[in-house]
């Protein structure tokens, strides 16, 4: 399996559809970087020479992406950010709640977790008949 920027990537995979597995890059960018890095998309990833690889690493690099760990550290930033000021977006995001403005009355269970069956609770007091 090659690695690219400390990812392995899977071998028997076209390179155009493997380098989607570096967290930041999709189908378009993936081909605007085998285009700058002048290799084949069709060509297996298991079939790439180390001048082919570092090729692929430098178009990264100097294309200006991020991707992986920076990727994600911002993210994080930007939820915590929107979280710190208390907006609405962050409130949201506190609560497990959906941000952008779906419905809650029903649906929304993928951000709100399986359903919590609240049972109802008998006063003991009920069958001897005390008010």
């Amino acid at each position: 399996m090659p690695r690219i920027i400390g990812v392995e990537i899977p071998a028997n995979k076209r390179i155009d559809i493997a380098l989607r597995y570096l967290y930041g890059i999709g189908p378009s960018n993936s081909v605007e970087i085998l285009r700058r890095a002048n290799i084949d998309p069709s060509i297996r990833a298991k079939d790439l020479t180390e001048q082919q690889i570092s090729a692929i690493t430098h178009a990264i690099q100097e294309g200006g992406y991020v991707i992986e760990g920076d990727l994600r550290r911002e993210i994080g930033m930007n939820l915590k950010r929107l979280q710190a000021i208390k907006c609405y977006r962050g409130l949201r995001h506190i609560r497990g709640l959906p941000v952008r403005g779906q419905r809650t009355q029903t649906n929304a269970r993928t951000r709100k977790g399986p359903r919590k069956t609240v049972g109802v609770q008998r006063n003991p007091d009920a069958k001897k008949g005390i008010h």
